[in-house]
């Protein structure tokens, strides 16, 4: 964490607005990225998702320690929020309708990014594996920052990197 964020931190713990808006300027493309590649084929999800993570974010900077990253902690936050959207929507297993009207648009955008057989394989994933990959595959976090990310050892991070590679190689074998 350089100083002008260290900066913006304390600005944004003692409630000022411009301080906070810069540091989400600064990890909205990341925290974006990770609820689309977390909430594949629920645009509407996503955009959920990222949203709240800003929310809960402003409303908790206060208890924001500085013992990680700014940018592991909003991971956390973000993880935190697909995985309370994954069971909810595993439990009522119902479609939005704006997830069907938007379904095509978004996958184009990710298609930019990804081939569409790794978002296929990606998202038929567990939300674990998913998660793993996803901050340390696709968004470059290292295992220490994605292990505290997710609240689990970097041992345990290790062992669900090595099955979803794997679940992920057979897929591609197998195609």
């Amino acid at each position: 964490m350089d100083e002008k964020e260290k900066e913006l931190i304390e600005k944004a713990k003692a409630g000022d607005i411009k301080s906070f808006e810069d540091l989400v300027v600064k990890y909205k493309g990341k925290i974006y990225n990770i609820a689309g590649y977390v909430c594949l084929g629920a645009p509407s999800e996503t955009d959920d998702v990222y949203q709240e993570t800003f929310l809960t974010a402003f409303k908790k900077i206060k208890n924001f320690k500085g013992n990680s990253n700014l940018g592991t902690w909003l991971y956390r936050i973000a993880a935190n929020n697909c995985w309370m959207r994954f069971r909810k929507r595993k439990k009522e297993n119902i479609v939005s309708i704006d997830d069907v009207k938007n379904l095509a648009s978004h996958k184009e955008n990710i298609k930019n990014e990804l081939s569409h057989d790794v978002i296929k394989s990606l998202s038929e994933l567990s939300i674990d594996y998913r998660l793993a990959v996803t901050l340390v595959d696709i968004e470059g976090l290292s295992l220490q920052e994605a292990a505290k990310a997710l609240k689990i050892s970097v041992g345990a991070l290790k062992s669900r990197l090595l099955r979803a590679r794997k679940m992920l190689k057979n897929k591609f074998s197998a195609t």
